[in-house]
């Protein structure tokens, strides 16, 4: 498999202790079980696939860990913090950030401008800021504009950066909400179906993005229904079905397990 080996020695190499640890989640929609007593542990450095047919939790999960929806039970800590019951603002400043299915870009700034939003803790957000300290100010919003344009060049869109982000190709604008996640400081990505939907040359180049992140101190988990994706950049896949882990491995694992092959794969 296309990189197994290398990927399989980054991760023994750089495999710290669990960033994120999620037990007995629970979460009903009128009846329906959405997360039913899932748990799982992401490890630092690590990344990990989540798959599974279409309603089988996925996203819940996601927007659960992101504070977008409260649980009905059970608990989630990232780095030892309970993540559960916080805002998504909170959250996102712990280190955890996502891209959304529907891209959350603001379409009418340009690229440079929805990357230097992302930053945390900018000088601007504080009024006194901006009458007593207007040098520092300036400093700050320099350096962030310099990271901003080292980040746009690390993925290949630097000549894009006055451009509108709504002037972007579909998968330009996904790359650009990678390179937001990352202006986050970001520790833990969440990314929902990061190549569904594009061209394959602009696959080619999230994937090797995503496929560097492990040595940038991140960690990944990825929604995604692209099998080779998956098979291409994660160390580990969970499978989900009805809120439920039904399995869990390697990619190879995972693929062939017999109820993985009749739930999703056949």
């Amino acid at each position: 498999m296309k990189g197994q080996g290398a990927r399989d020695r980054t991760f023994c190499v750089l495999k710290m202790k669990e960033l994120l640890t999620v037990k007995n989640l629970n979460k009903h929609f009128d009846g329906i079980k959405a997360l039913d007593d899932f748990s799982c542990t992401i490890n630092q450095n690590e990344i990990v696939g989540l798959i599974g047919p279409n309603g089988a939790g996925k996203s819940t999960l996601f927007n659960v860990i992101t504070g977008f929806i409260q649980s009905d039970s059970g608990l989630a800590h990232f780095k030892e913090r309970k993540v559960l019951g916080k805002s998504p603002n909170k959250i996102s400043k712990l280190g955890i950030s996502r891209i959304f299915q529907n891209l959350r870009l603001i379409r009418q700034m340009t690229v440079l401008e929805n990357v230097l939003l992302s930053f945390k803790n900018q000088p601007g957000e504080e009024l006194g800021n901006i009458f007593f300290k207007q040098k520092l100010s300036g400093k700050i919003e320099n350096e962030n504009r310099t990271r901003a344009m080292a980040l746009l060049k690390g993925a290949g869109i630097a000549e894009k950066a006055n451009d509108l982000a709504n002037n972007m190709s579909y998968g330009q604008q996904k790359l650009l909400s990678i390179v937001c996640c990352l202006a986050a400081g970001a520790e833990l990505l969440l990314l929902d179906e990061p190549v569904a939907g594009i061209a394959p040359e602009m696959i080619e180049k999230i994937l090797t993005i995503i496929t560097g992140l492990p040595q940038q101190g991140k960690a990944v988990i990825i929604i995604e229904h692209n099998m080779d994706a998956i098979s291409r950049v994660c160390n580990r896949v969970v499978f989900m079905d009805a809120g439920q882990k039904v399995c869990e491995g390697t990619p190879e694992e995972v693929r062939n397990d017999p109820q993985v092959i009749e739930a999703y794969l056949d």
